[in-house]
C-alpha cells in the first residue's frame, strides 16, 4: 500500500549457494510472470532482485520467462526478497483457468502479514494493471509508523468497520465505518487505528505498489 511496505519487503540475501534450476517442465504451472509482475510492483530491476536472491541476472531472467523452473531454495529466496511467503506463487494455481486474471474468490486472496499485526489481502486479480485493490485489517493501536511517507500515484479507500486516524499533509482526520477518503500519494501521509477494535479498510492504489 505504501513505501514502508516496500522497505519491509527487502530481506538480506541468503549466503548459501543456491542450485541452478532444471529446464521448465511444460506440464508445470508457470510462475515466471508472477515473479516478474511482483518484482516490477516492488520497483526492483532484474539486477537488484538477483543480488537480493544471490543468483545471476541471467538465471533470474530465465525463470521470469518460464524457461527454467526454480528450485525450492531459489523460490524461497525470491519470496523473501519480494516480501511474500512461498505460498504466494502456489495459491493462484488453484484458480480455474477462466477466472485467472479476472476474478478473486474470497478463500483465494493472496495475503501479507506484518509484525505490527496489520494484514493485507490482495483483491486485484494481478499486479500487472494500473489499479491495485487491498483489504487491510489493523489491530488496535497499529500504525504505518511515526514518520509520514510519500510516493507517486493516488490512493483512496473506505472504512468498513472500526476507526482509522489518517494524517495527510499535516491534517488529521478521524474516520469511522462508512467514511471514505482519497488523496494524491505525493502528499506526506500516515495512519493508525486509535480504537479498541480491529479496523478494516478497502484501499485502492494506483499505480500498484504492493
Amino acid at each position: 500500500m505504501e513505501v514502508p511496505r516496500l522497505r519491509r519487503a527487502g530481506r538480506p540475501a541468503p549466503t548459501e549457494s543456491l542450485p541452478e534450476a532444471a529446464p521448465a517442465d511444460p506440464s508445470e504451472r508457470r510462475i515466471g510472470g508472477e515473479i516478474r509482475t511482483l518484482r516490477k510492483a516492488r520497483g526492483y530491476t532484474l539486477a537488484v532482485l538477483a543480488e537480493k536472491c544471490g543468483v545471476s541476472v541471467g538465471y533470474l531472467s530465465l525463470i521470469e520467462r518460464d524457461m527454467s523452473t526454480p528450485s525450492i531454495n531459489t523460490l524461497h529466496a525470491i519470496s523473501r526478497a519480494l516480501g511474500v511467503t512461498i505460498s504466494w506463487f502456489f495459491d493462484a494455481g488453484e484458480v480455474p483457468a477462466e477466472e485467472r486474471d479476472l476474478v478473486v474468490r474470497r478463500n483465494r486472496r493472496r495475503r501479507l502479514d506484518y509484525s505490527a499485526g496489520i494484514v493485507d489481502e490482495l483483491l486485484s486479480p494481478s499486479l500487472a494493471g494500473q489499479l491495485e485493490l487491498l483489504a487491510s485489517r489493523f489491530p488496535p493501536g497499529s500504525s504505518s509508523g511515526d514518520a509520514p511517507y510519500s510516493h507517486t500515484g493516488e490512493e483512496a479507500g473506505v472504512v468498513l468497520r472500526g476507526s482509522l486516524e489518517l494524517w495527510i499533509d499535516g491534517k488529521i482526520f478521524l474516520l469511522e465505518a462508512g467514511d471514505s477518503f482519497g488523496f494524491p500519494s505525493h502528499l506526506p501521509h500516515r495512519y493508525r487505528n486509535p480504537g479498541n477494535e480491529e479496523a478494516e479498510v478497502i484501499w485502492a492504489i494506483t499505480p500498484p505498489s504492493y
